[in-house]
């Protein structure tokens, strides 16, 4: 009996060995790929971000300064305005897809055929290409010959210059991205939606529960681990804004709409000043890995709850 029980535990012994193996043999080449593309990059801008290094200056080399590039950093008035702007824009967006996205998914979460072609037809915006969905909009907002300010004429309302104005531009930007994204929260939260049980739900109702103490009481706080995650990639993704504003705004007009991702791209590929940009992006990293810790910190919890 003894010998039959050793021979299984060898059995599954070497069973879990070539598991994990396995599970190494399919890691290794990605994490490898990123580690080239992502982190060796990222360590060389650390590297950099102690130097003093004009990229576009012939011959140039760099010239040690330690920390005065990451000085700069909390003295540069254009940067932060360029990181107040990525806030309110991160903010702005983020909240309103979450609640639009979650609002949506409510009513499309059903599995017929009219939500199905609801569904299909409203992820539409989400497959476009962020440069193609900017240079659309740039050419439906342009205020001379755009088909939005085409449209108010019909209504007796005047053009409105969208993209010259301070204010209307980061008003154009926002509403750009959750126009775009709002369809990403939407398929993720249905298809949240759908996994959840729906025995407790069916009692609740039959108890006497009304569709919006369902909602209150069941399914929001079983999707509330969902929806953090959700959360945590969108806020993160809208501070990597780049493309979608460079395409319809260039971060104009003046620094309306710049952004902390516009931002350092200039200092580097602009200005070529390499080493203040590798400054910025590995605070940003740091801030943005903050932000994840934050957000696992906060679905733990949520899941403790449960």
């Amino acid at each position: 009996m003894e010998h039959r029980l050793d021979g299984k535990t060898n059995r599954l012994s070497l069973s879990k060995r070539k598991d994990t193996w396995a599970a190494w043999s399919f890691l290794v080449p990605a994490s490898l790929f990123l580690f080239v593309t992502s982190f060796l990059p990222l360590l060389y801008s650390a590297y950099l971000s102690f130097f003093r290094f004009k990229m576009n200056l012939p011959k140039a080399v760099p010239l040690f300064i330690g920390l005065e590039n990451y000085a700069r950093v909390f003295t540069d008035s254009q940067l932060a305005t360029s990181a107040l702007n990525t806030l309110v824009f991160a903010l702005a967006s983020v909240s309103v897809e979450m609640a639009l996205g979650l609002m949506v998914a409510l009513a499309i979460s059903g599995d017929g055929k009219i939500n199905r072609v609801a569904l299909a037809i409203f992820i539409v915006p989400m497959i476009m290409a962020p440069v193609a969905a900017g240079t659309l909009w740039r050419m439906m907002l342009d205020s001379a010959t755009g088909v939005v300010n085409y449209l108010l004429s019909l209504l007796g309302i005047s053009g409105v210059s969208w993209l010259a104005n301070t204010t209307t531009a980061m008003v154009s930007v926002i509403f750009v991205n959750i126009w775009q994204l709002t369809p990403w929260v939407t398929v993720v939260v249905a298809a949240g939606l759908k996994a959840l049980p729906q025995d407790c739900i069916q009692a609740a109702l039959v108890d006497g529960a009304t569709p919006f103490q369902v909602f209150r009481r069941i399914v929001l706080p079983l999707i509330m681990p969902l929806l953090t995650v959700i959360l945590m990639i969108r806020f993160i993704d809208a501070f990597k804004v780049f493309d979608t504003v460079y395409v319809m705004t260039g971060g104009g007009p003046g620094l309306a709409t710049e952004m902390l991702p516009n931002f350092i791209y200039k200092q580097g590929l602009k200005y070529f000043d390499a080493g203040y940009a590798g400054a910025m992006a590995v605070l940003f990293v740091l801030a943005m890995t903050l932000v994840v810790l934050l957000f696992v910190k906060w679905r733990s919890w949520e899941e403790a709850k449960l």
